[in-house]
């Protein structure tokens, strides 16, 4: 794709369905501004099979894309990237747990930041590029995170097609994701489910959530006792149902049994005497995910604070598994509501055909009621 002085048609290619209009832009065309983007589709010079679009509209595969003359010139020039040391290439191979034509699945180390920020300069989004091995290769792509304390799965996907692909499933919540977590102290109800809505803690920045139940978003998480050490902390199992920023860790939180090592919801209580490692005690163990290669299983081994914990604690790792948490029924299709629907209609009408037919044509009278 070039610069042009004149319109532009484009189709879009089975890699780009599903991607939303603005990425489409920098994927595609990277020398054309945000800016730009949104000012051609708020005076309607962009259009998607002849009618406007939003930025933030999804396309579909063979789609037409229209792109008016002009916007190539870009602000600035992008930085060169710095290639990558042997010892960052050793250290992003160090993590895969598996490899798929789809996918990356790596085991992320507690204390490295998923993208870059502030100050931080390594990050897992920066060491992808030690997976491209040709020039017409594509770079992987992330197409969800963790906390940087956090450790465990995280899939990288390896083409564009197969990003919108995860995406998708992320976003329709039909990914299973499976954590442990060490907290302080020992929940009542051994198994159970966590329902509070959550938003950002004003005053933080953004940086902090909290349980909002006026103004927060929905957030569902469940949980299981796996083993406990007396009083003093619990090994959980938990299943993230939404995606919000911090979930577990908050959820944890506001039961009152923080998890071990996080301090930044659970104070000083959250951390454990002894020798009890003080680093964050949250595993993304296991995700089950379709993929476009088939069903995606895949299990992460517990860092090594982690693992030093549970076996100091008396835990048996293998217990997790022993008894599965109990899976919701999966989400009913629009069609599969209309038909339950029409049944209950349908028992409704035949059980007060039932009573009509009884008070008429028997020929027995009801019973008075009262006293004789």
């Amino acid at each position: 794709m070039t610069p042009s002085d004149e319109v532009r048609q484009f189709t879009v290619a089975p890699d780009d369905d599903g991607i939303r209009l603005d990425r489409w832009f920098k994927r595609h065309l990277p020398q054309i501004g945000f800016g730009t983007v949104s000012k051609w589709a708020r005076t309607g010079q962009i259009r998607v099979d002849g009618k406007r679009a939003k930025p933030e509209d999804r396309l579909q595969q063979g789609q037409q894309v229209r792109v008016p003359p002009g916007g190539d010139t870009p602000h600035r020039q992008p930085k060169a990237k710095p290639e990558l040391t042997q010892a960052e290439i050793e250290q992003a191979r160090a993590m895969v747990v598996r490899e798929t034509p789809s996918a990356l699945v790596l085991n992320k180390p507690p204390g490295l930041a998923t993208q870059g920020g502030t100050n931080t300069t390594t990050h897992v989004d920066g060491l992808l590029d030690a997976f491209v091995t040709g020039e017409d290769e594509p770079r992987p792509r992330l197409v969800h995170r963790l906390d940087k304390d956090t450790s465990g799965i995280l899939l990288i996907a390896r083409t564009p097609g197969s990003a919108a692909y995860f995406s998708r499933r992320f976003s329709g919540r039909s990914a299973k994701k499976v954590y442990w977590a060490l907290v302080v102290g020992v929940p009542d109800i051994r198994e159970g489910t966590i329902e509070a809505p959550l938003a950002k803690q004003p005053g933080s920045g953004g940086e902090k959530m909290h349980v909002d139940h006026e103004g927060g978003q929905p957030a569902k998480t469940k949980y299981r006792v796996v083993e406990s050490a007396g009083k003093r902390v619990a090994w959980l199992e938990l299943q993230p149902m939404t995606g919000r920023t911090h979930q577990l860790r908050v959820h944890c939180a506001a039961m009152g049994h923080p998890i071990v090592g996080d301090g930044k919801y659970g104070g000083k209580e959250a951390f454990l005497t002894g020798s009890i490692s003080r680093k964050m005690h949250l595993h993304a163990r296991r995700l089950i995910i379709d993929s476009p290669d088939g069903k995606l299983d895949a299990v992460a081994d517990l860092p090594e604070h982690f693992a030093a914990s549970i076996e100091q604690l008396g835990f048996d790792e293998k217990a997790s598994d022993a008894v599965p948490m109990r899976d919701d029924p999966p989400p009913k299709s629009r069609e599969e509501k209309k038909q339950q629907a029409r049944q209950h209609a349908k028992n409704y009408r035949k059980a007060q055909r039932g009573p009509r037919r009884s008070r008429g044509g028997s020929g027995e009278r009801p019973k008075p009621r009262g006293k004789p």
